[in-house]
Order: structure tokens, then C-alpha cells, then sequence
């Protein structure tokens, strides 16, 4: 994933929190908010409630990992948030990247 894909700004997570459309499963939750871009952007958050530093950067690590490989499968000109629910801390890639794909899809982005 390059540098300019990354949603790294408070206001930007802020704006698509607030304009974006979101939906949530058993492992995340997904907003999504159209950017005028010809490209997929993309946050990742992980709160302290999921577990302490460790279990908080193996969750993030699994999302961003899912998130690169399928990549390709993604709309374009969207920016998207993944929020990691308190379930997700003790979950394996695939649980992680089958919410992924699950979300993605009932959000009509695959």
C-alpha cells in the first residue's frame, strides 16, 4: 500500500465518520465515504478497549495484510475505515480477512 492511500488525518477520519455510510459485523466495522480520486484510500483503528499494545498492533497488522491482498478486487474513487471490534483480539487472519471481504462486498465495493 503506498503512503498516499493512507488516511492518516484526523479530519479525514472525521470527515468520512460523519458523511460516510457504515456497516458492522461480529469483527468490524466499515465506513465508507466517495472521494473524488480515481484511487481507494484507506484507515485502520484499533481501540484500547481490543486488548493492550501488542494485541492492539497484531489486529491492525492482520487488517492491513488483508486489506493489501485484495486490493485489486476493491472500487475505486472510495475512502474506507476499518474499525476492529473487541472480538477481533483473539481472531485468526482468515476470520479477519473473511469480515473484511464480507463487509466489503454488502457495501457493493467488491
Amino acid at each position: 500500500m503506498q503512503a498516499n492511500n493512507k488516511i492518516k488525518k484526523n479530519d479525514e477520519f472525521r470527515q468520512v465518520y460523519s458523511k460516510g455510510k457504515s456497516m458492522a459485523n461480529k469483527l468490524l466495522i466499515i465506513y465508507i465515504s466517495e472521494n473524488n480520486l480515481n484511487d481507494v484510500r484507506v484507515g485502520f483503528t484499533v481501540s484500547k478497549k481490543v486488548g493492550n499494545s501488542v494485541v492492539r498492533s497484531r489486529v491492525k497488522r492482520l487488517m492491513k495484510e488483508s486489506f493489501r491482498l485484495n486490493i485489486e478486487k476493491i472500487k475505486k474513487g472510495y475512502d474506507i475505515i476499518f474499525v476492529a471490534r473487541t472480538t477481533a483480539s483473539d481472531s485468526t487472519y482468515k476470520e479477519i480477512e473473511s469480515a473484511m471481504l464480507h463487509l466489503l462486498k454488502r457495501m457493493n465495493l467488491r
